[in-house]
């Protein structure tokens, strides 16, 4: 079975072979950091396919958040490319869920925190913890956690 990160070495040499810069060089970085995981603890270990998609979403992220950096400050061509890498990296990420499907499954953790009895800022902590492991990897936290917040303040 082909890991991960294997599917990801694979990749680079095809980018490499392809004369493919941008994904070559995004490819690089990412397994870099895959690397840097797996060397930061007491021993080196091979990190888990969901492990490598955590660093792979982190790193996603921060195309994400250096893009809209480098819009804000005028320099469009900075941040198309932090954006093409960006989408270089979510080739190998989960589907991300929908508005509409993230607040489904959020209003279906509101009304079972409800039930459960959470109301007022606690009910947030309960419905954060039925709605994340159902939208792993599918939606960020930080629009998780907005929309949560949305619907309890109903």
């Amino acid at each position: 079975m082909t890991t991960l990160k294997s599917k990801l070495q694979e990749d680079l040499n095809a980018a490499i072979k392809g004369r493919d810069e941008l994904r070559s060089s995004t490819l690089r970085l990412t397994l870099a950091a895959i690397t840097k995981e797996e060397v930061a603890g007491k021993e080196k270990r091979e990190l888990s396919d969901d492990e490598v998609l955590k660093v792979i979403t982190k790193e996603a992220k921060k195309r994400r958040e250096a893009a809209d950096a480098f819009a804000q400050g005028g320099r469009a061509e900075s941040a198309e490319r932090e954006k093409a890498e960006g989408e270089v990296l979510a080739a190998y990420l989960p589907k991300q869920l929908s508005d509409e499907e993230l607040n489904d499954i959020v209003g279906q953790a509101v009304a079972e925190a409800k039930a459960a009895g959470a109301e007022g800022p606690r009910a947030m902590g309960a419905v954060m913890k039925i709605v994340n492991p159902k939208v792993a990897g599918q939606a960020e936290g930080g629009r998780v956690a907005a929309v949560v917040k949305k619907l309890l303040a109903g």
